[in-house]
């Protein structure tokens, strides 16, 4: 945080009149020159995403003094979103909060669109991970990983899972998960993710790859059962819950489903306002009010620079195309 003196213009101004200073803004110049930063969030407000983007913004608004605005323009999976700021010019001062999904696995999974997420915008910073959660209800005899593969393994499997939808994150862990194995499973796709956790915990579908906060009421309350969390290194917010690696199951030591968060720019933007806004996204990210957000949202801190951001981009790419493919997931 600058010094309580440099946050108020007029005494900064009086004081460097009195001193004989020349006044040097905090406030980068393409800041200046745009009164209003716009963060674009391709999904309706109240999600994960949309919660992310509006600490963001709040952290950003501060550093800059101007306004840092989110607007949810939701449609089509998030196409409709991040198609606006692919086309958007340089001086509407427009980003994207972009998210796997978006960036890594629609390119893939729709077949018409007129933009391809991953090459037609660039990378300015990412700054956090999420991972799923796979759950079976609290009735069931299944008790661990290893149970439910077996169980999928077994000649007279007839077992399904539920999603939030087709081509959302947990169908398509879902399928990673059945091809890792080499078993097959019924898709069955709802419509949000609320529906489908409650059908689980009902016991009226086998199992579920669910977002965090969706699951988590009810694994407290006892409806649900939590096997795994689909992330490399267990989370602090769940620290009892193994991750799939740590199932015992060989075919799963390097299973990993998570979603990253960052910010993404149109082309139009110049490198060196990518390179100001990367600094600043990373400060923002760092402080721990920002974290806190983080582990609300069933999320955790993953910083990143824009070339890093981009790396990333690209390995989910290859890695969630495959599965596309291999599927047949198609919306």
């Amino acid at each position: 945080m600058h010094p309580p003196i440099l946050r108020s213009p007029s005494r900064r101004h009086a004081l460097a009149t009195a001193l004989g200073l020349t006044v040097v803004s905090l406030t980068p110049a393409w800041a200046q020159n745009t009164p209003v930063m716009r963060i674009i969030v391709p999904f309706s407000p109240g999600g994960g995403n949309d919660v992310l983007a509006r600490q963001l913004a709040h952290g950003l608004t501060e550093t800059f003094k101007r306004d840092v605005i989110v607007e949810n323009k939701p449609g089509a999976g998030g196409n409709l979103g991040t198609e606006q700021v692919v086309r958007a010019s340089a001086q509407s001062n427009t980003f994207l909060l972009g998210h796997t999904g978006t960036i890594s696995i629609n390119p893939a999974l729709y077949k018409n669109l007129k933009f391809n997420a991953s090459t037609d915008l660039q990378p300015v910073a990412m700054f956090a991970s999420s991972a799923l959660l796979l759950v079976v209800p609290a009735s069931s005899p299944i008790q661990s990983v290893a149970q439910l593969a077996e169980a999928l393994s077994s000649k007279n499997a007839d077992m399904d899972y539920a999603s939030s939808g087709n081509g959302t994150g947990g169908h398509l862990t879902g399928e990673m998960f059945l091809q890792t194995l080499g078993a097959q499973a019924v898709h069955v796709p709802y419509k949000g993710t609320a529906p489908a956790v409650a059908d689980v915990a009902a016991g009226l579908v086998d199992f579920s790859f669910s977002v965090i906060p969706a699951a988590m009421p009810m694994i407290k309350s006892g409806k649900l059962r939590a096997l795994a969390i689909t992330s490399t290194k267990r989370m602090a917010l769940l620290p009892d819950v193994p991750t799939m690696a740590e199932s015992g199951v060989p075919a799963l030591k390097d299973f990993d489903s998570t979603l990253t968060y960052g910010i993404l720019a149109p082309k139009t933007i110049p490198v060196e306002t990518v390179r100001q806004l990367e600094a600043e996204i990373l400060k923002v990210a760092a402080e721990p009010a920002f974290q806190s957000k983080l582990e609300v949202e069933g999320a955790e801190p993953l910083l990143g620079n824009a070339k890093e951001y981009s790396a990333k981009i690209q390995e989910e790419s290859r890695k969630w195309g495959k599965v596309v493919t291999t599927s047949g997931a198609s919306v």
